[in-house]
């Protein structure tokens, strides 16, 4: 795969049930491994990140409180105290474990918030580049020992996903302890995959009926499963990052991958709003940095003029406004019949745009008594975040034949 052999820039993800033992210990082993693989490719002039769970399952085996997730799941002080205990292990182990290949790292732990906020999330970012610099391999985890619920990732796929976004990845790298992407989640499965069990090769795009066709099912140990892995690949392929779900106990799956193997799922990255490449740094935050904090509905017109001619929402084409936010907050846009297709930052309050909505832009001022922008949304603040499209899902098996069309 010539483009993943050509990626300068790689965020490495792996789960808890990849880097413990079924006892929920650190498996020292396996790091140690994958410091091997991870280090030979720094060495080679590539910029890694490590994006790593296991900090709260191994506080629980160091505590003596492995049966205490038995039968419900943890509550927040319990997952703190465990982060706590846990992650200075996980970063012991690490350090331990990459020393022995003379690769220095750095621990870099991460809310939600600094995602949220700009500066923060290009503090986050000039961190990162910074240690790129330095020879250093970053390891990213969740700040779970002061993470509440309003500022958590959810889990390690979401935060692999926006890193990858952060640091302006050329791949991600989901390890998991699947191999991949299994057609036994799709409908009309293929004879010849059901012989061979092979998963998917390659999804171009991930559409409605490949989602549907997924539950939200945590693994053992996690927080995350297929579900939260096609969210992440709808979030980075719109970013310009392609990415692959792979066994991560698979010998050298990394460096195999890197030199063109093809191992896992593969999601070919996507082109922006018109077609030209990459989104910027900037639509990639608006589009997946923040969480929308409420929901414009649009007519097809409005939805047109965004989609096909990366036009600014106009208040005439507003046809309902849910939630309550004030100027400058990120709103989802939505379209009755396509759901979500975009994001923004408004120039208007909710209670000014419930006036507003349907009007034209001339008619503002009369209404409000001020008109300080023509736009809801402008253009320069709008990214669109919708991959799927009206084509189905293509499919291809290991012979890159096509599955399903």
């Amino acid at each position: 795969m010539k483009r993943l052999v050509s990626a300068k820039t790689v965020v490495v993800k792996v789960g808890s049930s990849t880097l413990t033992t079924p006892e929920g210990q650190i498996d020292s082993r396996y790091l140690t491994r994958l410091a091997e693989q991870l280090s030979e490719i720094r060495h080679s002039r590539r910029n890694v990140v490590l994006v790593t769970s296991g900090a709260v399952r191994a506080g629980l085996s160091a505590m003596g409180l492995d049966g205490l997730k038995a039968g419900r799941r943890l509550d927040v002080p319990e997952k703190q105290a465990a982060a706590a205990v846990g992650q200075s292990l996980l970063m012991h182990t690490y350090s331990q474990a990459f020393a022995r290949f003379d690769q220095k790292v750095a621990q870099i732990l991460l809310t939600r918030d600094d995602m949220e906020d700009r500066e923060r999330f290009l503090n986050a970012r000039n961190t990162l580049h910074t240690l790129f610099h330095l020879d250093i391999l970053p390891i990213v985890n969740e700040n779970d020992s002061v993470a509440v619920e309003e500022i958590q990732f959810g889990d390690n796929d979401t935060l692999a996903a926006l890193v990858a976004i952060l640091v302006d990845a050329d791949l991600l790298v989901l390890l998991s302890d699947v191999d991949g992407f299994y057609p036994d989640s799709l409908p009309d499965r293929p004879e010849e995959v059901s012989r061979t069990g092979a998963p998917v090769a390659q999804i171009d795009r991930i559409t409605p009926e490949i989602e549907r066709q997924v539950k939200r099912v945590v693994s053992e140990g996690g927080t995350g499963g297929m579900y939260t892995k096609l969210e992440a690949a709808r979030k980075v392929t719109k970013s310009g990052v392609s990415m692959v779900i792979a066994n991560g106990r698979s010998p050298q799956v990394i460096t195999r991958l890197l030199a063109g193997e093809q191992i896992g799922t593969f999601f070919p990255a996507q082109t922006d709003d018109l077609g030209k490449g990459k989104l910027s740094s900037r639509k990639r935050w608006i589009a997946f940095g923040r969480k929308p904090r409420g929901v414009l509905v649009v007519n097809e017109g409005a939805r047109r003029s965004i989609v096909e001619r990366g036009k600014s929402l106009l208040p005439v084409g507003l046809t309902e406004v849910h939630g309550r936010f004030e100027r400058g907050e990120m709103v989802s846009i939505s379209e009755t019949v396509s759901g979500e297709f975009a994001r923004g930052l408004v120039n208007y309050g909710s209670d000014d745009l419930h006036r507003i909505a349907g009007l034209k832009s001339a008619q503002i001022e009369r209404v409000l008594g001020y008109r300080d922008f023509d736009e809801v949304v402008h253009r320069d603040n709008l990214a669109r975040t919708d991959v799927a499209d009206s084509q189905s899902p293509q499919l291809m098996d290991a012979e890159g034949r096509c599955q399903r069309s």
